[in-house]
């Protein structure tokens, strides 16, 4: 059986599957962040765990906004690779300034969910948004456009 062995040479070829996972993947990824910026900056649709941030406050103010407005351009697929090295960063920053002084693992201080954030968005950064997004549909327009 060849299914955990392959070729050094072979490359993976996307598939009409693979897309579809890809782009659900960002989406749900970028919706959720997105919502966790919208409880942090407005208290919808579930309070925040502390009180809201006043406007501008460091850094609870300016984590809700980068995860309100670059969570949405990750889930849209816009500006897709910025966005989510931003996204990433900032729940980097979160696990090393909020939850690492409460021990290494993160299962014991409370910061998985920033790290499964941070590795998710570094992903797809790295990886990009796929066909199923705005980037892409920009960038068959500006081909289309440049005959």
């Amino acid at each position: 059986m060849h299914l955990l062995t392959a070729a050094p040479t072979t490359a993976a070829k996307p598939t009409v599957l693979t897309n579809v996972v890809l782009a659900l993947f960002r989406v749900l990824v970028g919706v959720s962040f997105a919502f966790h910026g919208c409880s942090t900056l407005f208290g919808k649709p579930v309070a925040p765990h502390g009180a809201l941030p006043a406007v501008g406050a460091w850094p609870s103010w300016w984590a809700g906004m980068i995860e309100l407005v670059a969570g949405t351009a990750v889930a849209l697929g816009l500006g897709t690779r910025i966005a989510a090295l931003l996204c990433s960063g900032a729940m980097a920053y979160a696990f090393l300034t909020v939850h690492l002084k409460h021990g290494i693992l993160p299962i014991k201080n409370g910061g998985e969910p920033a790290v499964l954030f941070c590795w998710s968005f570094f992903l797809i950064a790295i990886i990009g948004p796929g066909p199923y997004s705005l980037d892409a549909l920009i960038g068959r327009y500006r081909r289309g456009s440049a005959d």
